[in-house]
């Protein structure tokens, strides 16, 4: 199991004896397993133990994770949670430097872990795996080892009283009366508490975490508003995702009403805690008669909190919010623009990815909380530029491959115990290997993900015809768009399973997948046999209409949707005379697709050098604009391109993040010539009317300015970087 740990695993007893639940399996042929016994779900046990030292040690690192997630103090003292969740076979652990924390004498480590016990998007569980090992190492060596002398305690102050999105969370309805104060600290008494139960059949293959944990701080509010006795407002000015805090001092009993949301009602003065994702965050907090400070534990994505509750318990100068998110250094990225309404765009969706990255990339931080294959083709891509940083690409990557286990052909959401399959996302995954590869340069990396590449391709041949397009691809979704509202009207039956037939899109990512695993064989120098112009012969035969110069939407159809044009010319597989009327069709159609498909919209247009229409559909004011997410009143990109274009819209979704990638690297030009950034091409296609902008950021070579200003385009590069 733990070949390199002596620490036992240590469990809440009541998951002894208990074998895992099998919950691996193709989405389309579930198992039939027992079922998960309602009363082991949304477990918090607290386990503490004693260090003593004689004098402080000089350096200290605890080894710590835990099944399904935990928080860690010490000496009273927060010092991080995590891990990023991982499978059973690869699951993760984290390294904490303890030495600030620790005193000479006496030292308590805490450990606040937690099982949610449900199959979904956020978390691997749901399966019965729960508990925690930690090992503690100084210059002196093994100090401390989870074992039989730690003492435990289940925390029964949070009720089960529902759960919100897809089984994501549970309602923290906390009731303080039932806290034990002080658990973590050095002073408390923990005489009464057990010692803790080792389960030795834990089947864990522990790796280092190859990321950082989550960043975690306080946020103010920006503006409280007292709304009657009792009553307050919080807006904190942007959407945030974390914990709400406040104190307060009651009669034991007491109740506080806590409701959470990213926007407002119509009358401007409460909270829309029924959200339009799907999430209720109406809670309560039940006081004590001390004095309390409110600890959630879960992370919500809100903007906006409302408390009521008794006005002489409420301490309206403690209100604050706890943040988390994945390190994001705010100069690693900087973008000024005379361009107000760009610069605004700009923001929305750095925030929008900022909190979209927590120990993996989420899709939304509140309906699902799930690293979506697909979603990561562009959040990946932001946030390597946004923050310098490519290890939670790199992990992303990585955690997609590891679903291979289950499917060769990939896994929709990973990691997670969620099963579910979409093609259109599979096929997405060579793609962000070889990005990821010409960011960094990582050359191991790449060699080390070929085969998983290989097996895809392999596994999506089966479905292939006699001409070698795919068709009945019925295990996995084929997607197309999300929502089905913005597939431009897309006449092929997209049900689940998907129609019988061949259609368009789900064959251009094939074309696209392998043209990507071709040009990887290319790096690593492995030998093949071009498939690329056979295929496209079949591709135009099937799809494209010589008369109307444009490809349609299936073998049978006469439809011409915008998605069955942009990965064509996207892909370089429409005909050379084809070419005007696909930009045409773009020019009238717009962004009638949803903002997931705009990142490979503007990147067909870009690959056709159609800069002037790029940059008019990234700063249009249609209905379906990021222009339009801004007057709607968005701090964070949203899912889709209004709040009431879906109807269970997140107001948080980095999937729609795909200008920023864009301008970089279409409008303004500037893009990796060799992997990792030692050698650049600058190729700039301003466009008429672009306004003075300043943009510097990060890459693994080092920080890029690009400054526009009175016509003039001026590139300062990293020493030692050669621009072609």
């Amino acid at each position: 199991m733990m070949k390199s740990w002596q620490a036992s695993w240590i469990a809440d007893p009541d998951f002894l004896g208990l074998s895992p639940i099998p919950v691996f399996h193709k989405e389309n042929e579930p198992l039939e397993t027992a079922a998960h016994p309602e009363a082991l779900r949304n477990r918090h046990m607290l386990v503490r133990k004693t260090v003593a030292f004689d004098q402080k040690p000089l350096q200290a690192v605890l080894r710590l994770t835990a099944d399904d997630y935990y928080k860690l103090y010490v000496n009273g003292r927060f010092v991080g949670q995590g891990p990023a969740q991982g499978y059973p076979f690869h699951y993760n652990y984290n390294e904490w430097d303890l030495t600030p924390y620790l005193i000479p004498g006496d030292n308590v480590i805490a450990v606040h872990v937690y099982y949610q016990g449900h199959i979904n998007r956020a978390y691997n569980s749901g399966d019965l795996r729960q508990g925690m090992i930690a090992e503690l190492h100084t210059e002196a060596g093994l100090i401390a080892a989870s074992d039989h002398s730690w003492k435990w305690k289940r925390a029964n102050q949070f009720d089960t009283s529902g759960t919100v999105g897809y089984d994501t969370q549970f309602l923290e309805n906390i009731d303080q009366r039932l806290c034990i104060p002080d658990w973590h600290t050095i002073g408390f008494n923990d005489e009464d508490w057990e010692n803790a139960v080792i389960k030795e059949d834990a089947d864990y293959v522990l790796v280092p975490q190859a990321t950082p944990a989550v960043s975690v701080y306080r946020a103010v509010p920006e503006q409280v508003r007292k709304l009657g006795e009792g009553h307050y407002l919080i807006d904190f000015g942007k959407e945030l995702t974390g914990q709400f805090e406040m104190k307060a001092k009651g009669n034991g009993g007491d109740r506080i009403e806590l409701r959470f949301g990213e926007e407002l009602e119509p009358d401007g003065l409460s909270v829309k805690y029924d959200m339009r994702c799907n999430c209720t965050y109406l809670e309560t907090w039940t006081l004590s008669g001390r004095e309390d400070t409110l600890e959630q534990y879960e992370y919500k994505a809100f903007r906006y909190a409302e408390v009521i509750g008794p006005e002489e318990a409420i301490r309206p100068d403690s209100f604050a919010a706890v943040v988390r998110h994945y390190p994001l250094d705010p100069d690693a990225c900087r973008f000024e623009s005379a361009d107000t309404l760009l610069g605004q765009i700009w923001d929305i969706c750095v925030r929008g990815v900022q909190l979209c990255a927590q120990e993996n990339f989420v899709d939304c931080p509140s309906r699902e909380k799930g690293q979506y294959l697909g979603d990561n083709t562009v959040l990946g891509h932001t946030h390597m530029y946004i923050s310098g940083d490519l290890r939670l690409f790199k992990k992303a990557i990585r955690d997609v491959a590891l679903s291979a286990a289950v499917c060769p052909g990939l896994l929709a959401v990973a990691p997670g115990n969620f099963m579910q399959e979409i093609a259109d996302f599979s096929l997405q995954w060579p793609m962000q290997l070889l990005l990821y590869y010409q960011h960094s340069g990582d050359i191991d990396f790449l060699r080390e993900m070929y085969p998983v590449a290989e097996g895809l391709l392999a596994y999506f041949r089966k479905f292939a015809r006699m001409d070698g397009l795919l068709e009945d691809v019925k295990e996995k979704w084929n997607l197309v768009d999300w929502p089905d509202n913005l597939r431009d009207g897309y006449d092929f039956p997209l049900t689940r399973p998907v129609s019988d037939g061949c259609h368009n899109v789900i064959n251009a990512y094939y074309y696209g997948c392998i043209q990507t695993v071709q040009t990887i064989r290319d790096i690593l120098n492995i030998p093949y046999e071009d498939e690329l112009p056979a295929l496209k012969r079949s591709f135009i035969a099937a799809f494209y209409r010589p008369e109307a110069r444009l490809f349609a939407d299936s073998t049978v159809s006469e439809h011409h949707s915008l998605h069955a044009n942009m990965l064509p010319l996207l892909f370089h597989m429409a005909p050379a005379d084809s070419i005007p009327s696909i930009v045409s069709l773009i020019r009238t159609k717009r962004l009638s697709c949803g903002v997931f498909m705009s990142y490979f919209l503007l990147k067909a247009l870009a690959a056709h050098g159609e800069t002037e229409l790029i940059y008019e559909l990234m700063t249009c004011r249609d209905d379906r604009s990021w222009a339009n997410m801004v007057k709607e009143g968005a701090t964070s990109c949203f899912e889709a391109w209004g709040k009431d274009q879906k109807w269970n819209t997140s107001l948080c979704h980095g999937w729609a993040s795909a200008p920023i990638p864009i301008l970089i690297e279409e409008i303004i030009g500037l893009k990796p010539a060799k992997p990792g950034w030692s050698e650049v091409s600058f190729n700039p296609r301003i466009p008429q009317g672009m306004h003075d902008f300043n943009l510097q950021f990060r890459t693994v070579s080092g920080t890029f300015e690009i400054v526009y200003k009175n016509g003039e385009l001026h590139l300062g590069t990293p020493e030692g970087v050669t621009v072609v």
